[in-house]
């Protein structure tokens, strides 16, 4: 299993983006790499390597605590899948449970939806599944359980109106239920920052 063994905010700022999409990152007033010698970040020139290495990490780095191993083997299966490779890459994350958890409004972050899943809060189709990363199909029903429903992290989720649901998804929140409408692309996706899966291809292409 990935952990995050850095303050999620510092990973934000690292990649000068609030990847996390939470309103109160720091990076919105902090817009320099983290460190005691201050706003050093904000120096340089990216190379094309160096936008490529970004595009990727605050890629990676949105979808929570994916491992390097585990996001190479999405971009594996993208280039694999007919059609738009960047597109297919997209499609992809968006299908993964802890995602649509996320997406669906049922807990505040991504890392909290991985956290979700694999304490078997979340049922697929009828049945509970705790795999973060397990594949959603159009038309696959996702269920919080009754007993999760109370959860304080739920409910404050469900009731704040900053996030948008994207409408991809069919949600009930009255029940805590989501379906998988359809496979998104980019540009239906609600990223907190511009986000170039074409550089993301290029950086593990050459």
């Amino acid at each position: 299993m990935s952990y995050v063994v850095q303050a999620k905010h510092k990973i934000c700022r690292r990649q000068m983006a609030s990847v996390c999409g939470s309103p109160k990152c720091p990076v919105h007033t902090k817009n320099y790499t983290p460190g005691q010698h201050g706003p050093t970040g904000m120096k340089g020139i990216l190379s094309d390597y160096g936008k490529q290495l970004r595009a990727k990490q605050q890629l990676k780095k949105h979808y929570g605590t994916i491992s390097e191993k585990s996001f190479k083997k999405i971009y594996k299966e993208a280039v694999r899948r007919k059609g738009d490779t960047s597109e297919n890459l997209i499609g992809l994350l968006e299908s993964r449970l802890d995602t649509v958890i996320f997406r669906a409004n049922f807990v505040p972050s991504m890392y909290g939806a991985r956290q979700f899943v694999n304490h078997k809060h979340v049922k697929v189709n009828g049945q509970t599944v705790n795999i973060p990363s397990y594949r959603i199909k159009v038309g696959d029903v996702i269920e919080v359980k009754d007993k999760a429903k109370q959860i304080p992290m739920v409910l404050e989720a469900v009731q704040n109106q900053d996030r948008n649901i994207p409408d991809y998804l069919e949600v009930d929140a009255k029940k805590m239920t989501a379906k998988l409408a359809r496979i998104p692309n980019l540009e239906d996706v609600p990223y907190p920052v511009i986000m170039e899966p074409n550089l993301v291809i290029e950086f593990y292409s050459r």
